[in-house]
């Protein structure tokens, strides 16, 4: 197909739009406090909302085309993890990595208004370059990988308005996705049009409150939970055992972490941090802190196994990041309970108030906070926003990052 004449970038070229998408990518993951979905394990918002702000912008696009737009990437995102299922992740790949292409793609294709056969072609170009390992959690990487998915999607968009294309079978192609990543493993009925069937519902998405790894969350709320109903202090804690799931113990994989970064994958930081500062909060996640010896001391009483009960595939449905936590006092007593599912998850949402109090205090850091509560007030109006770019002029950032 000849290439089309090139579009209009309103002073910014296609390579420029697309960096703004990686360097917003980065930026939602790089504090790993971001939403997460079960289709597939993977974190949508930081990959799909970039992408789709970078093309809402050049396209002077409002609210209601932004909105349709996210929930294009995200519904395109998580069916095709959906249908790819747990294989892919357990293999150690990062799945946000991998269909993250896919929602950043879609989204900006709606946006673009790219036909049906382009739009395949994009998708084709996204998902055939995909790619992102678990061993990057705690580093750098994460995030980065994150930024890569957001520029790629978009990317991928533009190069197929201009005539390009990937192979519309990659899913299913011998040498596709799903036979050399996913053990062969694809459910095409999840690749048809949702219909009410939509994986934004259900599974739904869970939003962090605490911005550690949400492998640790049910855990954390688990002990906090035996703390504040039996009046317990952690210097009366002779030992706490969480009993988790084979995933929550492969992604939480430092036991005596060095860094904030590392700390972000440890089961014993997390429990510890909240018991002895009552909420563990951006601020904890500093190099420096994981040295603190009475913190260091309460981390060693924490344990982490993974027990039979877990064996029961209906038990990991319903409470895929579960955790029973068990609390052993010095005299002798113990206390237990299970949590299925953390705070902030899809069945245990977060409200409002706690999801614009969180907006707040994340961009708090870096901005003054009249100016937070303005954009604050502009994303709740966001459905009736006319032009997205509006945005930008809102976003003044004064102050040096968390001062």
């Amino acid at each position: 197909m000849p290439p089309r004449a090139a579009p209009r970038w309103r002073g910014l070229s296609a390579g420029e739009r697309a960096g703004g998408a990686f360097a917003n990518g980065v930026a939602a993951h790089a504090l790993d406090f971001d939403d997460n979905c079960y289709a597939g394990f993977v974190h949508g918002s930081a990959v799909i909302v970039p992408a789709a702000l970078a093309v809402a912008q050049t396209r002077r696009a409002g609210g209601p085309a932004m909105l349709t737009a996210l929930a294009a990437g995200a519904e395109c995102q998580y069916r095709v993890g959906m249908a790819l299922g747990r294989p892919l992740y357990d293999r150690g790949w990062w799945t946000t990595g991998v269909p993250g292409g896919i929602g950043a793609c879609a989204a900006a294709a709606k946006l673009m208004a790219l036909d049906a056969e382009t739009t395949a072609r994009a998708l084709g170009l996204a998902i055939a370059g995909t790619g992102g390992m678990k061993s990057v959690f705690g580093s750098d990487a994460k995030p980065l990988l994150a930024g890569r998915a957001a520029e790629a999607g978009v990317t991928a968009a533009l190069l197929a308005e201009q005539g390009a294309g990937g192979p519309l079978d990659v899913l299913e192609n011998a040498y596709g996705l799903a036979a050399l990543c996913n053990d062969g493993r694809l459910d095409g009925g999840w690749l048809t049009p949702p219909g009410d069937d939509w994986c934004l519902l259900s599974p739904g998405v869970d939003v962090k409150r605490i911005p550690v790894c949400l492998s640790s969350h049910a855990a954390v709320d688990g002990v906090l939970k035996l703390a504040a109903d039996h009046g317990i202090a952690w210097p009366q804690l002779a030992g706490i055992v969480c009993d988790v799931p084979p995933v929550v113990a492969a992604n939480l994989i430092y036991s005596h972490p060095r860094s904030g970064q590392q700390g972000q994958f440890s089961l014993p930081f997390a429990v510890a941090a909240s018991l002895l500062y009552g909420e563990l909060t951006l601020e904890h996640l500093d190099d420096a802190l994981m040295a603190d010896k009475t913190l260091s001391a309460l981390m060693e009483r924490v344990s982490m196994i993974t027990g039979p009960r877990w064996d029961d595939p209906a038990l990991l449905t319903v409470a895929p990041e579960g955790a029973e936590v068990t609390l052993r006092l010095h005299d002798g007593k113990t206390f237990s309970c299970f949590i299925p599912k953390a705070t902030g998850s899809a069945d245990y949402p977060l409200s409002d108030k706690a999801l614009e109090n969180k907006f707040l205090r994340c961009a708090g850091r870096v901005m003054e906070p009249a100016a937070a509560n303005r954009l604050a007030g502009t994303l709740w109006g966001l459905p009736a926003l006319d032009d997205v770019t509006a945005l930008s002029g809102m976003i003044q950032i004064p102050k040096e990052p968390g001062r």
